[in-house]
């Protein structure tokens, strides 16, 4: 079936986070099904993504990270424009969690959720939007929020406060550069199948209310996200700015 044209993601770049594996790992391929090149990120090797871009006949540029060092952000994207030519598109995916009662919750685990869910993902986009300003076109940045940044969890602290922040500045940052031509757009993934959610699938009894509690009646797979990234990347989405767009099989609809 060919795609419609609005939909096309044809000579563009997209730079996506934690493409190594997960959620990342289908949004880059969804991308590419799409026909963008992909610069995947990621602290590991990201040789199964790869494989599935180039299978969808699109480049891919690797590069590795340490999403932590939010100081390095604008470092980071320079290097992916070096390595592709530009970036259309950024998928500020990567993300940690760290659990534990609120009572005993540290510091440093506080620290870390905060640096690579919220405060790097706001200087990455902060990099790529003055080089498409600087380059005077528009383009498309899509931020992974979470169910958590509707609910508030519980054993999850900085996380639940890393995602109802990237929510806050999704909208903030859609309100300053759409007179740029930047859409700036957020997916909220529900219970997905990732290497966060380990734990939870491995707990009889969480799994089981989890499920019960949802409409569509499993988990998440990272295919799932690549219709709501793609939309949100493309031309299809020009006039939609500072949405949060839950991908969840009806999680907060239950």
């Amino acid at each position: 079936m060919s795609q419609p044209a609005s939909f096309s993601l044809a000579g563009k770049v997209a730079l996506v986070t934690g493409a190594n594996t997960g959620l990342g790992q289908g949004i880059a391929i969804a991308l590419a099904q799409a026909g963008a090149d992909i610069v995947g990120v990621a602290r590991s090797s990201t040789v199964d993504t790869e494989r599935g871009v180039t299978a969808a006949g699109r480049k891919f540029h690797s590069l590795y990270a340490d999403l932590e060092r939010s100081h390095e952000a604008h470092q980071l994207v320079a290097r992916a424009i070096d390595s592709a030519g530009r970036v259309d598109i950024l998928i500020n995916n990567a993300g940690i969690i760290r659990r534990n009662d609120a009572l005993v919750f540290t510091e440093q685990d506080w620290d870390a959720a905060l640096n690579v869910n919220l405060k790097t993902p706001f200087f990455l986009a902060q990099a790529v939007a003055q080089s498409m300003v600087n380059a005077g076109r528009g383009g498309k940045i899509i931020n992974i929020a979470s169910m958590l940044s509707f609910q508030g969890g519980i054993r999850t602290a900085s996380y639940t406060a890393s995602k109802s922040g990237i929510a806050g500045v999704t909208r903030l940052l859609a309100n300053e550069w759409a007179a740029y031509g930047i859409n700036v757009n957020a997916i909220a993934p529900g219970y997905f199948e990732t290497n966060n959610t380990t734990a939870l699938r491995a707990d009889e009894q969480r799994n089981k209310d989890i499920l019960a509690r949802i409409p569509a009646g499993r988990w998440g797979k990272p295919s799932d996200l690549g219709g709501a990234a793609v939309f949100l990347a493309s031309a299809a989405s020009d006039y939609v700015h500072g949405t949060i767009l839950p991908v969840d099989g009806g999680w907060l609809s239950r």
